[in-house]
């Protein structure tokens, strides 16, 4: 997939994989191109065809990375990965509480390095329209441009900076077959079976350079499917997510 749609960075949460068995399998047609930098995180691997010195890491924990972003003759940028615990492990109202942290660590990033050009990805276990996502004092992501495009919301004379949410867009089936990146069924009475769990979130100042036809939910690479005959993601065969690809210009 990295190869087939030329891709600059590539975010994996809790691959199984030896990262060195990962690299050398991206560099298998063009020797040397991907590179490994340095990272902390235990749930997140990252590689970039970007010479590592171009993404440096600011922040870093088990199930957060952040990096800088700096490449000759362009805006810097803030990469920002996360893996949140299951549904299974951690209630919604936790989840909801680490959107707050998250929101807050970031916030004091952008003003340490003096901007706010941040993407935001990974595994959120955590659908676009859930609290965490969308409250004041969490990621407060929206899913609309031009909303976000104010920049802050002010609450109880608290200010908030948006993020602008396209994974709202990519909810139910319209675009495909497939109608979220990760499937549950169980037998509750409320059950959304599909979910969109795997996201990007851009801050204002970087919506401008994204362009939602190039957001995808991927279910095939080459000839291989990622999904099984009943459209739901293979997780014997490759992944119970299905990942999903942007570009972003800068």
């Amino acid at each position: 997939m990295a190869e087939a749609h030329a891709v600059d960075v590539v975010v994996l949460a809790e691959s199984p994989m030896d990262a060195g068995i990962l690299i050398e399998a991206l560099n298998s047609s063009r020797e040397g191109e991907f590179q490994l930098p340095w990272a902390q995180s235990r749930y997140l691997t990252i590689f970039t065809r970007f010479s590592r010195e171009f993404l440096q890491p600011v922040f870093e924990s088990e199930r957060v990375s952040i990096r800088r972003l700096s490449l000759p003759a362009r805006s810097e940028v803030l990469i920002a990965a996360v893996h949140f615990p299951s549904k299974l492990h951690w209630s919604g109202d936790s989840q909801s509480y680490e959107c707050m942290e998250l929101a807050k660590q970031i916030a004091a990033l952008e003003d340490r390095v003096g901007h706010q050009r941040t993407v935001l990805l990974g595994d959120f276990n955590m659908n676009p329209f859930e609290s965490g996502l969308v409250a004041a004092g969490g990621l407060n992501s929206v899913m609309s441009r031009r909303t976000a495009s104010r920049s802050t919301r002010t609450v109880q004379g608290r200010e908030y900076r948006f993020f602008y949410n396209p994974m709202w867009g990519h909810l139910g089936d319209l675009r495909g077959d497939t109608a979220g990146t990760y499937y549950y069924d169980n037998a509750q009475h409320v059950n959304y079976y599909w979910n969109v769990f795997d996201q990007v979130l851009i801050r204002p100042d970087l919506a401008g350079g994204f362009d939602s036809d190039k957001l995808k939910i991927i279910t095939t690479v080459g000839r291989r499917s990622l999904v099984g005959h009943d459209g739901r993601p293979d997780a014997t065969d490759s992944s119970d997510h299905l990942p999903i690809i942007f570009e972003l210009r800068f």
